[in-house]
């Protein structure tokens, strides 16, 4: 008996400004993916969950998200839970070295556009291979914040990445008046001896990544200070945790043993980039499961 083909899941969105200042949005879903009821801020910003109903992705497996926001609109992407990938190395005889799980994601943003890409972690199981390619084409005055977070193996219980690899490869490209220029270009790969190399992932099982592409360039003076308060946002969350700017925006990482305290880090650099452009601060999903706010007593 042949093995289940493998899911072929893919989101068409697009978002526009509608009636009152709310971003509408319009498009649909193949199955696993399933988009849930948008929610709308009071900036008219549009949040919208996106559900994996297969429950996790296996080797061969493949998810894509287009995304296209029309002039001036505002949309939150995240999703419903966090994504688990299984193992696949050393699991079928046809592919002893496994299969990739891939996820592809194209999202372009006309003039003024702003979205946020925060979904919830991704858990790479012993074995697990993830694959991830993220194209961002930004127009002039156009803003993208993208944070994520991945587990490498169950370390609660035991289990290392082991055979197991992540890669993940970011691209941020602008349009100006003289031409595209890169903004970021991201390329990550973590396995092997690089789990355990203090140049890698020194034995720790979690890793964050948060890139903010600012609409407009920050003046120096300005940019210093928002990385010192980003700085001093991470006092009492364990790990390591470093930020440094963009020619326009800001990276950080975080290299540690809790995906929580990655995620509250991360939540409170999005208040900042928030507060820099002159925004409401930003109200948590309702699909997230944080137990405590991550932005209490933080400084103004």
């Amino acid at each position: 008996m042949p093995p289940p083909a493998p899911w072929r899941g893919e989101a068409r969105l697009q978002f526009a400004p509608g009636e009152g200042g709310r971003t509408v949005h319009q498009g649909g879903a193949t199955a696993p993916l399933k988009l849930q009821r948008a929610i709308h801020h009071g900036d008219g910003r549009c949040e919208l969950p996106l559900l994996h109903t297969a429950g996790g992705l296996v080797g061969g497996d493949q998810l894509r998200l287009q995304a296209e926001l029309a002039p001036g609109s505002r949309a939150l992407l995240t999703s419903v839970a966090a994504q688990k990938v299984y193992g696949s190395v050393g699991r079928s005889r046809r592919a002893p070295g496994g299969s990739w799980a891939q996820q592809e994601l194209g999202l372009r943003l006309a003039a003024g556009a702003d979205l946020e890409w925060l979904p919830q972690e991704l858990v790479l199981y012993g074995g697990g291979l993830f694959e991830q390619r993220t194209r961002v084409e930004l127009a002039p005055g156009a803003g993208f914040l993208s944070a994520e977070v991945v587990r490498l193996g169950l370390s609660a219980a035991g289990e290392d990445l082991g055979p197991g690899r992540w890669r993940s490869q970011l691209e941020i490209r602008r349009q100006g008046a003289d031409g595209s220029r890169w903004e970021l270009v991201d390329r990550l790969e973590l396995g092997g001896e690089g789990l355990d190399q203090e140049h890698g992932m020194a034995g720790q099982p979690v890793f964050g990544s948060l890139v903010w592409a600012a609409p407009e360039p920050l003046e120096a003076g300005r940019l210093a200070d928002l990385l010192a308060a980003c700085r001093g946002d991470r006092e009492g969350l364990e790990g390591e945790m470093a930020c440094g700017p963009l020619p326009q925006g800001l990276v950080a990482r975080y290299r540690g043993r809790s995906t929580q305290a990655a995620r509250f880090w991360f939540t409170r650099l999005w208040a900042r980039t928030r507060a820099v452009r002159g925004l409401e601060p930003p109200a948590l999903p309702r699909v997230w499961p944080f137990q405590e706010d991550p932005l209490a007593g933080i400084a103004a």
